[in-house]
């Protein structure tokens, strides 16, 4: 990794809005490096055209600074300024992004030649680090005059102020701090101290890059910085190691002797070292991610120097050059990160604590359909499809009687006959099952008005109703070393008390073993009257990981009026846990018209995201159903807001089939970035004992899928397919197998 932290972070925030505590604040001023069209106010208000600007300056500074644009930090500094203005500008103004960066090398070559106009750049520097480990004196070498008093013998710095002055025409402030002491129980006051006053200081103005020094001369296997860099973490926040740049002083120093007596390669030493400051680093902000870059620094007046008087080190390096290089590189990409509002949404820390979640998921799943509100909502929609139909005669008792024919007679018909037979088939069949669907509901309402009648509101239907247990088939299991007699396992029933209570098989356990790593646990009840609650959740744990997800509801149905519905969801992520809280209020308009109004609260670690919507849905006569929606998701400073339509059209047979095609339109916004989907569902039949499934969507952004699912247990020719396609990929791996060895006897 070639350039700080910040370019990388860059990169990985492209899409977000925050900035962090410690990024620069300064506005780029704006000049005007071609004729535009634009005014001034609208090219300040287009953060494209500053980027350019940005661009423009920084290849300047590179002229300014004898620096080539081939130096590896140079391009990926560019590379990083380009690839974000692509994905900020989108598809349609990508040959425009294009034809600006070419533009740019132009142009700063111009004014730079011309000095027209002012290079207006500044960077501001926070020093950290302990007492005598050179912070002012490599002040004093970068302006190559003394602004600061430096001792040898004691700390020189007792207060924290600004230094002042000019490199090459840049402005340069360096914010020099009192030193820490070696931490120790006396001096942890002390160093608490002297961070609170440094925190304070840079709250009005807050640096560009923070230098945190270390003698690269003193660090040895035995180095441990760790706790005052945990009390640095502590103080100024993980976000402050984003932008700092480690630097080591006294780079020139006699290096010590290796183990074999002889002494260390010079780069192979300074690797060490920066190695142990750096995992002293990882377990301040325990998070292995992080990587800080290096500079080597060289403040003695022997120091060795080339023919034109520059220091440089033993790998011969000149070190000033590199590090007014390093830090306009991290002060142009933090500009950048400002002037496009991405924000970073990996904070440093242990792993499970940096996963945020996804604010459009959130909002897409909380505007999906609910569970039901009810244990019986299911079956009194399909009464109502079928209350139109219960006072006519059922066609199947008019139907004529038929002749079920037997294998033999059947394959003795021609096909035309074959087919008008099996059609007749189908067509009774849909008619004796609507019938007993018809019969079921009136069963229903029978049974629903006598308990009405007899019950007493105290008392459930649970209770006067009792019966054995039933015992679930056994689950399948991977083979195992178990005696023949298998009486010892534990069954699954199920009784009258409907509490569904199932063992969660492991398929991926050990062979041999039987994997029952968790339980599963279903119920569904009444609780008073028109009271109803709902329970299901899974439980896994092993030796390592625990995963729990569960969700309750509770819903009280006005018979007539509205039905109010709170429950609460559990999920675990990793080591933390996902707890949803929601409630709606459903009200029937209309016979076939319901409007749904619905809250949610989400907690996820110590964020919360808040969220409501607004659904409706109307039943257009027997098969068409229509559902519109609408949301909104908030919280830890962003928005996403969404909605959908949905129309279904079911199957002539509904119920008696679930034949039905879904068009759904779904658009979400956020970020400042709208993205429309279409979708496309069907379920069918098209031939006897054949079902057919077909899903398709597509987005705004050109991303989509197809899948079409076949089920059948007749046409075995379905599976040939596959049988073929498989086949036909182990011939096309062997044949570019023997591709490759015959290019290779051939070489």
């Amino acid at each position: 990794m070639e350039i700080s932290s910040m370019g990388d972070l860059l990169v990985k925030n492209l899409m977000t809005k925050d900035n962090r505590r410690y990024s620069t604040s300064q506005q780029v001023p704006v000049e005007d490096p071609s004729p535009h069209n634009q005014n001034t106010d609208d090219k300040m208000m287009d953060p494209l055209v500053k980027i350019e600007d940005l661009q423009v300056k920084f290849l300047r500074l590179l002229q300014r600074f004898g620096q080539s644009q081939d130096n590896i930090l140079a391009v990926k500094v560019l590379y990083r300024l380009h690839l974000a203005t692509l994905i900020r500008a989108g598809e349609s103004d990508m040959k425009m992004v294009n034809l600006r960066s070419d533009r740019t090398r132009a142009i700063a070559r111009e004014q730079e030649a011309a000095g027209i106009p002012d290079l207006d750049f500044s960077i501001r520097i926070l020093v950290l680090g302990k007492t005598g480990v050179g912070k002012s004196a490599t002040i004093n070498s970068i302006f190559d005059q003394t602004k600061t008093e430096t001792d040898a013998f004691q700390p020189a710095t007792d207060c924290i102020r600004e230094v002042k002055g000019s490199v090459n025409g840049i402005k340069v402030t360096f914010i020099d701090t009192p030193g820490f002491l070696p931490l120790c129980v006396r001096n942890v006051k002390r160093n608490r101290k002297i961070m609170l006053s440094v925190k304070k200081f840079i709250r009005r103005s807050p640096p560009d890059i923070v230098l945190y020094f270390e003698r690269l001369d003193l660090i040895s296997m035995g180095f441990s910085d760790f706790p005052l860099l945990k009390l640095m973490t502590e103080v100024f926040g993980t976000a402050i190691w984003f932008n700092t740049i480690l630097v080591m002083t006294h780079s020139s120093s006699t290096l010590p002797e290796g183990s074999s007596g002889y002494p260390f390669s010079y780069e192979s030493y300074v690797t060490q070292c920066t190695d142990l400051v750096q995992q002293s680093i990882h377990q301040a902000v325990s998070d292995a991610r992080l990587e800080n870059q290096v500079l080597l620094v060289e403040n003695h007046p022997q120091c060795r120097r080339n023919v034109k008087g520059e220091q440089i080190l033993p790998n011969g390096q000149i070190w000033k050059s590199r590090f007014l290089l390093l830090c306009i590189c991290t002060k142009v990409l933090g500009d950048a990160n400002a002037l496009l509002g991405f924000r970073d949404s990996i904070e440093l820390g242990p792993l499970g604590n940096t996963r945020v979640p996804s604010m459009p998921h959130l909002l897409s799943s909380f505007l999906r359909h609910r569970s039901l509100s009810s244990p019986s909502e299911a079956e009194n929609e399909i009464d109502e499809i079928l209350a139109s139909e219960i006072d006519e005669e059922d066609e199947y008792d008019q139907l004529p009687p038929i002749k079920i024919l037997k294998k033999s007679q059947f394959e003795r018909l021609s096909k035309s006959q074959k087919k008008s037979y099996l059609e007749e088939l189908g067509y009774r069949e849909i008619l004796y099952f609507k019938k007993q669907l018809k019969e079921e509901s009136r069963r229903r309402k029978e049974n629903k008005l006598s308990k009405e009648e007899c019950l007493p509101n105290d008392i459930t239907p649970d209770e006067q109703t009792s019966s054995e247990a039933v015992m679930l088939p056994d689950m399948v299991v991977p083979p195992s070393f178990d005696p023949d007699c298998l009486a010892y396992r534990y069954r699954c029933l199920v009784t009258s008390d409907q509490w569904l209570v199932r063992p969660v098989l492991d398929l991926q356990g050990w062979d041999h073993d039987v994997g029952f790593d968790g339980i599963n646990l279903e119920t569904a009840v009444e609780i008073k009257r028109n009271v109803f609650a709902s329970i299901a959740g899974q439980i896994t744990k092993d030796k390592h990981d625990f995963n729990i997800h569960s969700e309750s509801a509770a819903a009280y149905v006005d018979p007539e009026g509205p039905t109010y519905c709170i429950g609460l969801d559990v999920q675990s992520s990793g080591k933390d846990m996902i707890y949803t809280v929601h409630g709606n209020t459903k009200l029937r308009n209309f016979k076939h018209n319901v409007t749904d109004c619905g809250v949610s609260l989400t907690s996820f670690g110590n964020k919360n995201y808040v969220g409501a919507k607004l659904e409706d849905s109307l039943l257009v006569g027997k098969r068409l159903k229509l559902v519109m929606n609408a949301g909104r998701m908030g919280g830890s400073g962003q928005v996403a807001y969404g909605g959908s339509f949905e129309a279904i059209l079911r199957g002539a047979d509904y119920p008696v089939r679930n034949d039905n095609i879904s068009l759904t339109m779904t658009a979400l916004s956020f970020n400042k970035e709208v993205v429309l989907t279409g979708g496309f569902q069907s379920e069918f039949r098209p031939i006897r004992g054949l079902n057919m499934s077909v899903n398709a969507n597509l987005n705004s952004r050109k991303m989509g899928q197809v899948c079409i699912k076949l089920n059948s247990s007749a046409h075995m020719e379905i599976a040939l397919l596959a049988v073929f396609s498989i086949f036909r990929g182990l011939l096309c791996r062997k044949a570019a197998e023997n591709r490759s060895t015959e290019a290779l006897e051939t070489g």
